[in-house]
């Protein structure tokens, strides 16, 4: 099996909360796991718009999700699975392009992987929290992981006002919350 590679990119509606929430809370249960994390934007298709602004991407039109490049300390499949996990328990995966109020192709859920292995772990966790949903034991908007899984392309780091936004406006907008506390 080829090492798992250290990068992968989350989309979970507005990129605020989630660099917030896997910065911030996701460390607190794994200390010094995350080597870096950016907010920015990254398109499924690799013909899209090149460095495209916050207000482009906003407009709908560039095909960009928001989301956070994430560069951990340890790329092994336990780490990669715990962060895939936690994403999941901060934003609501069955919401097709939308996260609460935010609605559009760039509040995607979604996932940007650098390999197969990420992949099939990727894979594995959505068919975990599905059979959740079947079972009942967890619980959102809709019924069906709407969780898109991608080839990870090129990332585009957002303005530097952007980047740990919530740290430094912590009463600013975010329509994450944990929504459980495990799954």
């Amino acid at each position: 099996m080829a090492p798992i590679k250290d990068i992968i990119s989350l989309g979970a509606g507005c990129y605020w909360g989630t660099e917030k929430y896997v910065r911030n809370d996701f460390q607190k249960r794994f200390p010094n796991s995350i080597k870096s994390a950016t907010v920015g934007f990254m398109s499924p298709d690799e013909n899209h718009m090149k460095n495209p602004s916050y207000r482009q991407v906003c407009s709908g039109t560039t095909g960009h999700v928001e989301v956070l490049d994430v560069e951990l300390n340890d790329p092994s499949e336990g780490m990669v699975k715990e962060l895939l996990r936690f994403f999941f328990l901060f934003h609501d995966p069955t919401t097709m392009d939308r996260q609460g109020n935010d609605a559009g192709t760039q509040y995607a859920s979604a996932i940007f992987v650098s390999n197969e292995e990420q992949k099939k772990i990727a894979k594995d966790v959505i068919a975990e929290l599905q059979s959740a949903l079947d079972g009942g034991t967890a619980r959102y908007t809709g019924t069906k992981v709407a969780t898109a899984v991608h080839d990870y392309t090129k990332f585009y780091p957002a303005q530097d006002e952007h980047q740990e936004y919530l740290m430094k406006n912590p009463s600013g907008y975010c329509n994450h919350r944990l929504r459980m506390p495990e799954w």
